[in-house]
């Protein structure tokens, strides 16, 4: 298969060295899992979207630092190119950012939360099992980095996984879509090392509960299995 990775951010220049940047998080994790599949990034920050939905097979969005209410003209953009894959049928998973202006796109509504921001790991409980979810576990527990939440379901959207800080975790929207507001590209030492870089933004109790959680297990490989599964249509467990 042939992904294309919509990068709608880029990790911080001091940050890169030691981490990396978006789309070479994504391409090692899932290129771990799926070697013979291949990847193309397209500069979506930068405006840069491929010229039909059908140059690839299926599409992963980055996370952002952007809010998919900003008004950007490159976020217009996006969103109406991710409109186009969804009428198109073709897959699309949707990761923080991309989870939530897929979202917007389709209707629903995207706002700050009231809970603040979340950050280190996040506790979820699955409540309706797919055939991609294998290997099967009823939690999925992941890095999180965000203030927006969707607010507002879209009509057609499925609630799969959720939790009391985030209600609409992961989401599924037909047989081609779906969208989860956790990182599974992240680690937990970049999460710690993003996490030092924005004490001007959350608050120090929220941080220290955030590098605390760090310790707890982390499913961010049985994610990218199931996201692998999920462009294949199935399972294609390794």
């Amino acid at each position: 298969m042939r992904i294309g990775i919509l990068q709608c951010d880029d990790v911080m220049e001091e940050l890169q060295s030691e981490f990396g940047n978006y789309p070479a998080m994504f391409e090692a994790a899932l290129g771990e899992l799926a070697p013979e599949w291949t990847f193309v990034t397209y500069r979506a920050v930068d405006g840069e979207l491929p010229d039909s939905v059908d140059a690839c097979d299926g599409y992963i969005t980055t996370g952002s630092r952007y809010g998919v209410n900003d008004g950007a003209q490159w976020i217009e953009k996006l969103e109406s190119f991710l409109l186009a894959v969804a009428t198109a049928g073709v897959k699309f998973v949707g990761v923080c950012f991309g989870h939530q202006l897929l979202a917007k796109a389709l209707g629903g509504q995207v706002e700050k939360s009231n809970r603040g921001w979340g950050v280190g790991m996040s506790f979820n409980q699955i409540g309706v099992r797919k055939n991609w979810m294998e290997p099967y576990q009823p939690s999925l527990d992941l890095v999180v980095s965000h203030q927006d939440q969707i607010t507002q379901l879209p009509e057609g959207a499925e609630v799969l996984a959720s939790s009391g800080f985030c209600p609409y975790y992961l989401l599924q929207y037909g047989s081609d879509l779906m969208t989860v507001q956790g990182h599974p590209e992240f680690s937990k030492a970049y999460s710690s090392a993003l996490m030092d870089k924005r004490t001007d933004r959350i608050p120090a109790p929220r941080i220290r509960e955030g590098k605390t959680s760090l310790s707890a297990p982390v499913d961010d490989r049985l994610m990218m299995q199931w996201i692998i599964n999920f462009f294949a249509g199935g399972r294609l467990t390794r």
